[in-house]
């Protein structure tokens, strides 16, 4: 099959839409399918690595890094036709997406539209609070556009399927969870020499316990609530032999700085920055416990991936979770802040027999996410999208 993927973000970026287009990508090509990702650059004219067609686009400072490109290019519509293309699948809506849309009307191509990102999560960044009403409705007017002109619409979970329906969608909608290949986590351990190194760097101990967060660094994501219930935990609880881990970039980085001095927490929370996407396996392993507060997620891709990594899993409760943690079988919820200091003591007092018995379970409960799963439903949708399209 001649597949296509659009996407606004995409490799060397980190984030969960790049990430997802990328796995799609490696395992289309792992089964025989030709296929092309088309995404943004930040060079003047379109540029074509192996398989990847970069067009130009606008770097949006204030919407971290985010490229937007113009709705056509010539150039690059004029290789596409040369592909015969079978599926166009959107996976963003505006530049490069609008472009997809574009491409698949003239060359009369099936279209699959995966709607990774709940945008009314991020509209402050544009309204800074003023007309957010407004803003919202018109994200859910633009998403409503775009699922409708598509043949077929993939949502990664049920949280995200259910607001589809509530913003007045009536056409069928495919639940499909991305799937990945865990292996390059699953293949590395605690005595790594990659993970000593790391630990030699930032200067932790062997006796110290060690927490991470892992991800983009933005206001969406909550970071903060982690900040101020480890502040809770260390004046309850007192105990300093741990550490906190930020591995990520964004917009709220500073912010988060700023938080943690004023909370006195210097000594114990680590900014590791932006790392490359091929070594967060080894900055996962430094860690026993992975904690996140995001409530904007519509999979949970980091979660799947501490699991994978045999950490312990303590998050924020939200129903797009539901079906990727069950709280004290393969990881752990908690509520707020104050409860946020009493389940990390507990998690952190789990006797070993217990934590051997949640991180099987994390392991077992992550096969339902394997690629193979994946790309045999994600088939079922390319080849559907097809038949209505002849």
């Amino acid at each position: 099959m001649n597949i296509c993927l659009f996407s606004d973000s995409y490799l060397p970026e980190i984030n969960g839409v790049a990430t997802s287009v990328n796995s799609l990508y490696k395992l289309l090509k792992s089964y025989g399918h030709n296929v092309r990702v088309v995404t943004t650059t930040d060079q003047k004219d379109v540029v074509i690595e192996g398989d990847v067609i970069r067009i130009p686009g606008i770097t949006l400072k204030k919407i971290y890094g985010y490229k937007l490109s113009n709705i056509y290019n010539s150039k690059a519509f004029k290789y596409l036709k040369t592909l015969h293309l079978d599926v166009i699948h959107i996976n963003s809506e505006f530049g490069i997406g609008q472009f997809g849309f574009i491409v698949a009307s003239i060359l009369n191509c099936a279209t699959v539209y995966t709607y990774h990102t709940m945008y009314e999560e991020y509209t402050y960044y544009i309204t800074k609070g003023y007309f957010d009403r407004f803003s919202k409705w018109v994200i859910r007017e633009y998403a409503k556009d775009c699922m409708e002109r598509a043949t077929e619409i993939i949502s990664p979970s049920e949280k995200t399927k259910n607001y589809i329906r509530s913003i007045g969608i009536n056409k069928y909608v495919n639940v499909v969870p991305t799937g990945f290949n865990f292996s390059r986590f699953q293949d590395v351990d605690h005595l790594d020499p990659k993970v000593l190194e790391i630990k030699r760097k930032y200067n932790i101990s062997e006796d110290d316990r060690v927490l991470i967060c892992l991800g983009r660094i933005a206001k969406e994501k909550s970071f903060d609530v982690v900040i101020k219930g480890y502040k809770k935990y260390l004046d309850t609880y007192k105990n300093k032999k741990t550490k906190l881990l930020f591995v990520g970039a964004g917009p709220a980085l500073d912010e988060l700085k700023d938080l943690s001095s004023k909370l006195n927490l210097n000594d114990n929370i680590i900014f590791v920055g932006k790392v490359n996407q091929d070594e967060t396996q080894y900055y996962y392993r430094t860690a026993e416990v992975f904690l996140n507060a995001s409530t904007s997620e519509t999979q949970g891709l980091t979660f799947m991936e501490a699991m994978a990594s045999n950490l312990l899993v303590l998050c924020r409760f939200d129903n797009s979770l539901l079906g990727v943690i069950n709280n004290n079988v393969n990881g752990f919820f908690y509520i707020d802040e104050d409860d946020f200091k009493d389940k990390l003591n507990s998690v952190l007092n789990l006797d070993k027999e217990k934590v051997e018995k949640i991180k099987s379970n994390a392991l077992s409960s992550i096969d339902k996410f394997s690629d193979k799963t994946f790309y045999s439903n994600i088939i079922e949708v390319y080849n559907r999208a097809r038949r209505r399209s002849w």
